[in-house]
């Protein structure tokens, strides 16, 4: 499964303000979780509104070849029937989880506790990220992994036959490692416990109550200690997936850039655990308001407008890295526009996401004329409010991310900016440039 977009695409300043009302793909984050608990449900699981990207059609794929049925109807709802916890068949063939480490290693939680024999492999940005992070915590269930050095893909699994509870002290704020721990405990008997020493989106704990297992969540200072009963029989329960902030935050940011512009996007989740870019946005004097705010499948959503306005530079606080974690590239080239200098902190976690994602954020900006610095964990960003000078041809080493921050930056940039490997968007957003076409941005094939 090939990324379908062009591979290069350029972005230049467009000739109208950009305006219009958009919803936004589904969350990506809790797509992956819909399918995955359905799997591990008694019963049929309808979703409506799963993100139909290439990420998470990969986890689709791996429920299906683990023995669950995953159909989507023609009314665009999606279909799983569950083989219940414990349940899964093993795999004919090599699980191919493509550009997700989101799939990868949430499944490696699945695969742990069950005893079954699989091997996962993805894309090349994904082999070479490491796993190690679940692998090492996943192992004391009883489960065997055989990777290639640093625990990088290609990985073997061999489930444990009797999974142990784990009880696990995540060591740096990471929901998927969290996540993984969480999964593999529904298999095991006894009580699994995951302490985080920050508190991370909390998709998987909502899920795992919406489907019927036993959660609780005790505050533990900045973090928290989640303890889960282990083997409980989940019941399938229909999951209504919300817009994903992290894909409405390039529409909305576009918008505050752009001058006269105004885009609404609608039925955008606002969990409190993702919301932290749109709290920096506030900080930086946006013009961001939230209408008909509502509970759609255990998640608060809302409508948010942008509107254009000068922004002003940020200090961002490193506890708040892990409630926006994926938005840093586009508040980077928000903060390129500010007046001011902005100091992103704590952003550790970005070295181990589809790329070095602080390095390439960094490089994205410099190669189009914004000074900015690197000093440890923190990204430096001093802003040009009259707009950066473009013009450069960004590296986007197969992140998706990355290649819609520097198609945004492109729409102020006084010269067009030209984004590599930008097929890649489909693996989270697609449809993207259409919809930045329909709101009035130029988008083309380079």
């Amino acid at each position: 499964m090939e990324p379908t977009a062009p591979a290069r695409l350029i972005s230049p300043r467009p000739t109208a303000p950009l305006a219009g009302t958009i919803a936004v793909p589904g969350d990506k984050s809790i797509s992956h979780r819909a399918l995955m608990f359905g799997a591990l449900a008694i019963g049929e699981t309808r979703i409506s509104g799963l993100l139909e990207g290439e990420d998470v059609l990969r986890t689709a794929a791996a429920m299906r070849a683990l023995g669950a049925e995953v159909a989507r109807g023609a009314d665009g709802v999606w279909r799983v029937a569950g083989r219940g916890i414990g349940g899964l068949i093993e795999p004919a063939d090599v699980l191919d989880m493509g550009n997700s480490g989101t799939a990868a290693r949430l499944l490696c939680g699945i695969l742990a506790s069950h005893p079954i024999f699989a091997v996962m492999t993805g894309d090349a940005s994904l082999r070479a990220r490491p796993m190690r992070r679940v692998i090492d915590p996943l192992s004391a269930t009883g489960a065997r992994f055989a990777a290639r050095e640093g625990g990088r893909l290609p990985l073997a699994v061999e489930g444990a036959r009797e999974a142990l509870p784990l009880d696990y002290r995540v060591p740096v704020p990471s929901a998927q490692v969290k996540s993984a721990v969480l999964l593999a405990g529904l298999n095991a008997r006894g009580i699994t416990r995951v302490e985080e020493p920050e508190a991370t989106r909390d998709h998987s704990e909502n899920m795992l109550r919406h489907f019927g297992a036993t959660v609780t969540v005790e505050p533990r200072g900045a973090g928290r200690m989640i303890t889960l009963a282990g083997q409980p029989e989940l019941r399938a329960a229909d999951v209504s997936v919300p817009g994903d902030p992290s894909s409405a935050a390039f529409p909305l940011v576009a918008a505050l850039l752009v001058p006269g512009s105004a885009v609404t996007v609608t039925g955008v989740g606002l969990n409190p655990l993702r919301t932290g870019l749109f709290a920096t946005l506030a900080e930086m004097g946006a013009d961001l308001t939230i209408a008909n705010r509502r509970l759609e499948g255990g998640e608060p959503v809302g409508d948010v407008t942008a509107r254009h306005g000068a922004l002003r530079a940020v200090d961002v606080p490193p506890e708040r890295a892990p409630s926006m974690i994926d938005e840093y590239p586009i508040l980077a080239v928000a903060a390129a526009a500010a007046a001011g200098t902005s100091r992103l902190r704590g952003l550790r976690e970005l070295r181990v996401k589809e790329s070095d994602r602080l390095a390439a954020t960094a490089a994205l900006l410099a190669g189009n004329g914004v000074k900015v610095e690197i000093e440890g964990d923190d990204l430096i960003v001093h802003g040009t409010p009259a707009g950066p000078a473009g013009g450069a041809t960004v590296a986007t080493h197969m992140d998706h991310r990355i290649a819609m921050s520097a198609l945004v930056l492109g729409l102020i940039a006084r010269a067009p900016v030209t984004a590599e490997e930008a097929g890649f968007i489909d693996t989270s957003f697609p449809g993207f440039v259409a919809l930045m076409n329909g709101l009035g941005a130029a988008i083309a094939t380079a």
